[in-house]
């Protein structure tokens, strides 16, 4: 049985291998390797890194699928004293090059797939240096990493780009205080196994994805990496490949069992875990008939992945519950209505640093030392945990998160939009799809499918309409806020 690491070890990856050279670390398809082998590879890495000049505290922007070398860079990162900032691979070129003029990296690594969406963020950059992942960077002749030096636990890890409420990216500033404290606690819940397998389906530029990289070498385990999210390799993997954990959204859930046929799931999967939204009831009855140990969680970014995770049996007792707060982190429900209901706030060590560069972000989610999730929940008399709603306006389709404030801006671009609104309805398939309703100038009539495509050209296509309809008033607040429930609800709806 691995021992996981102490908190006063040296990076992550290089005390692993020290301690279990020959324990599988990864594989990819392409890929089987050693933590000791993986170990090495991070080294001359980081050599590389450190020869194009990167320092402590740099920012490194990555744009890449999930890969062996992804899994390199996120250690090498680390080795270096720098800071990842993985990047959305599903983002237009115009959100890209948003996302580094905020983000500032001293430098950005893509894939050779990459190239072409990184052109307009070369153009507004600046000094920022460009490297291809794979051949560019393996030509560059390495140097010596400085020693390793124990690690601060204050320092910036990760910066994790999500939305705010208001829609605008904001960069979640997660420590190696806190991608530690969140390992430690989902060790804490689910146990470790010395057979254990992570399978990684979620992208790393997700913090979901990205901490099972953390988790695994932290607790000496290995991890089966996929690039993207395919039904039939993922059922392989979880019949073949020895795998017992797996991080899925509702949207996997369903897409697995469809493809798979009914078929029962081996006893050596010990824990599917469910987040990035709610969990449809006869869907995990479904998947608990089929033998699959669905444990629906509730987390975010800002708390470095789980906050509160169902236990065996917890799913079929109260399968709408998300489970109980983990070890570690404190939860509490503020301002409770009569029924129990208020806003979720969140207290511990995986409470993320900060907003990068938004200093009244921060102090407005961050108040009083507690995480102001902007979610509503409650908690019944157990400590179990019942998130009703995500953000007010926030739409979480496929588990991905869509804000109605960033598709409106696409849309109110389009010469011929008066006014917009952008909410959510109801989906068996995505949990939610987005709908926008659109005031049209009398002089620019279009229909549909344009605005549709002009969505396309300007934002990631899980955040592009699914319908767009054409309505005469929007409903309004006094103020003049748009009044989304009612859209919702089939109010106010004029084809």
């Amino acid at each position: 049985m691995p021992d996981p690491l102490p908190w006063s070890s040296l990076p992550w990856l290089g005390e692993r291998a020290r301690r279990d050279p020959d324990a599988l670390a990864l594989r990819d398809g392409e890929h089987e390797l050693s933590y000791g082998q993986l170990a090495a590879r991070v080294e001359r890495l980081a050599g590389r890194l450190v020869a194009l000049g990167l320092a402590p505290g740099d920012r490194v922007a990555v744009l890449m699928d999930a890969s062996c070398r992804l899994v390199e860079l996120v250690h090498a990162t680390q080795r270096c004293g720098a800071t990842l900032v993985p990047l959305n691979t599903r983002l237009v070129p115009a959100e890209i090059a948003a996302l580094v003029l905020d983000a500032e990296p001293q430098l950005l690594l893509h894939d050779r797939e990459r190239a072409a969406d990184l052109e307009e963020a070369r153009a507004r950059a600046g000094a920022m240096r460009v490297v291809e992942a794979n051949n560019e960077l393996d030509a560059v002749p390495p140097t010596d990493a400085p020693a390793p030096r124990p690690l601060d636990p204050a320092a910036i890890l990760t910066i994790l780009y999500t939305s705010g409420t208001t829609g605008w990216p904001r960069g979640v500033m997660l420590t190696n205080g806190n991608h530690f404290a969140s390992a430690a606690a989902s060790r804490a819940h689910l146990g470790m196994l010395s057979e254990d397998r992570w399978l990684v389906v979620l992208p790393l530029y997700h913090v979901g994805g990205l901490a099972i990289v953390f988790r695994s070498v932290l607790d000496g385990v290995a991890i089966v990496l996929h690039s993207r999210f395919d039904p039939a390799r993922a059922a392989a993997a979880l019949r073949q490949e020895g795998v017992t954990l797996v991080s899925l959204v509702p949207t996997m859930l369903f897409r697995l069992l469809e493809h798979d046929g009914g078929r029962p799931f081996p006893p050596s999967l010990r824990c599917v875990l469910v987040g990035g939204g709610p969990v449809r009831p006869a869907l995990l009855e479904r998947a608990l008939a089929l033998g699959m140990p669905v444990a629906p969680t509730y987390g975010l970014t800002e708390a470095a992945s789980q906050v509160a995770t169902a236990a065996a049996g917890d799913a079929v007792r109260r399968p709408e519950s998300a489970g109980k707060v983990l070890p570690g982190t404190r939860l509490r429900i503020s301002e409770p209505d009569a029924s129990g209901c208020g806003e979720i706030l969140v207290h511990g060590p995986t409470v993320m640093a900060g907003y990068f560069r938004q200093h009244q972000a921060t102090a407005r989610a961050l108040s009083d030392g507690w995480l102001h999730t902007g979610d509503v929940g409650r908690l019944d008399a157990a400590g179990f945990l019942y998130v009703l709603d995500r953000r007010a306006d926030l739409i979480v389709s496929g588990g991905e998160n869509v804000y109605p404030a960033e598709v409106e801006a696409v849309l109110l671009a389009h010469p011929a939009v008066l006014e917009a609104a952008v909410y959510a309805r109801p989906d068996p398939d995505w949990g939610q799809q987005v709908v926008a309703a659109v005031i049209l100038r009398a002089e620019c009539p279009v229909d549909g499918q344009d605005l549709r495509a002009w969505c396309k050209a300007r934002l990631a296509g899980y955040k592009v309409p699914c319908v767009i309809e054409h309505v005469a008033t929007l409903p309004r607040t006094a103020s003049g806020k748009v009044r989304r429930h009612l859209l919702t609800a089939g109010a106010a709806r004029v084809r």
